[in-house]
């Protein structure tokens, strides 16, 4: 196990303190957690009957952010199986975004006609209690570089995508030679303009922002996208500032997406004050997304009228630059749906 006080940005860790050591080392045992941060769960089998659901994993970096004894931390909620997750709610579904029938190819989701996504991996640094694709069929999704022609060969027949997103799992899980050739096939393919990466390393692990990293994400012709999962002000600390700085000064337009979270971030002050730091770091919120009702996350739902009146007064609060677009994707739509 890394102790907390050796985690420091790359540039000054000792060399066996990689990112790819913190993210091996992650915690992933509940009862370790709790411990760790001093906190009796309320119900040990429930917990542990969550965690066969859907796995514990959390980095140390993020678990050095969390408030010891406080069973209520925004940033522990987000993390910590619930008895909650093991009840059944009508709406709520292991494919809440049915993309199972916009999966035309392993590894390739295609639901918006000028974007294709490529799930790269089913790896994450952390698992969020509340993600979509926490039942998602990566099993008939895992693609060889020789598998990965095929949806490439599919990219390349429709010149009207222009974007493609690398998702997953997180995309920066995976070594960066693995990126920079995904990417470079990309770039290969004339009509697209631009290679988006939706992550959560810089913020849960900020170590994985390297120069090597850096190194493919500027190296080919596409103008290059990196898009953070940030929900809570108190997840940008010193490092992840650091982090979004290096992406910016390497050129790349760095962007956040939130989810609304009750019990986490439904106060406007949070919100705002989250909109604030990652400004400050050099970042732009870019949509704040009402739940997918995915198995499991009921109890993290707001209903659309407490959404929308948050969403006012976050405009009340912040230049409109700062507030980020209050947005449901519905399966089937043509483009995500504006609350606000």
């Amino acid at each position: 196990m890394i102790p907390v006080s050796a985690i420091a940005c790359q540039d000054t860790c000792a060399p066996e303190v990689t990112w790819q050591t913190i993210l091996q080392q992650a915690v992933t045992d509940p009862v370790e957690l709790c411990e760790r941060l001093a906190i009796r769960p309320e119900d040990r089998p429930s917990l542990l009957a969550a965690c066969e659901q859907f796995a514990l994993r959390v980095p140390e970096p993020y678990l050095a952010r969390i408030e010891p004894g406080n069973p209520r931390d925004p940033l522990l909620l987000q993390v910590l199986p619930q008895v909650a997750e093991l009840q059944e709610y009508p709406g709520f579904t292991s494919d809440p975004l049915d993309e199972r029938n916009h999966n035309p190819l392993p590894g390739l989701v295609h639901k918006y006609d000028s974007r294709v996504l490529l799930v790269s991996t089913s790896l994450c640094a952390i698992h969020c209690r509340y993600c979509f694709r926490r039942e998602f069929p990566y099993q008939d999704n895992r693609n060889s570089r020789q598998d990965w022609q095929e949806a490439l060969s599919y990219i390349g027949q429709r010149i009207e995508v222009n974007e493609v997103i690398l998702s997953g799992g997180d995309p920066m899980s995976l070594p960066d030679r693995q990126l920079a050739w995904l990417a470079g096939q990309v770039a290969s393919i004339p009509h697209v303009a631009r290679l988006r990466i939706h992550t959560r390393l810089p913020v849960v692990i900020p170590q994985r922002i390297t120069q090597e990293c850096l190194g493919w994400l500027t190296s080919t012709r596409l103008q290059t996208v990196v898009v953070l999962h940030s929900n809570h002000p108190n997840e940008i600390d010193g490092d992840v500032t650091a982090a979004i700085q290096r992406l910016r000064q390497a050129g790349i337009t760095v962007l956040n997406q939130s989810v609304l979270l009750a019990g986490i971030n439904d106060e406007a002050s949070t919100l705002a004050s989250l909109s604030e730091k990652l400004f400050a770091a050099g970042c732009l919120p870019y949509y704040l997304h009402a739940l997918d009702p995915v198995r499991g996350s009921r109890h993290f739902a707001l209903a659309d009228d407490q959404a929308i009146a948050l969403h006012k007064a976050l405009q009340a609060r912040l230049p409109g630059f700062l507030v980020p677009r209050l947005v449901r994707e519905l399966p089937g739509q043509p483009a995500k749906t504006w609350l606000a």
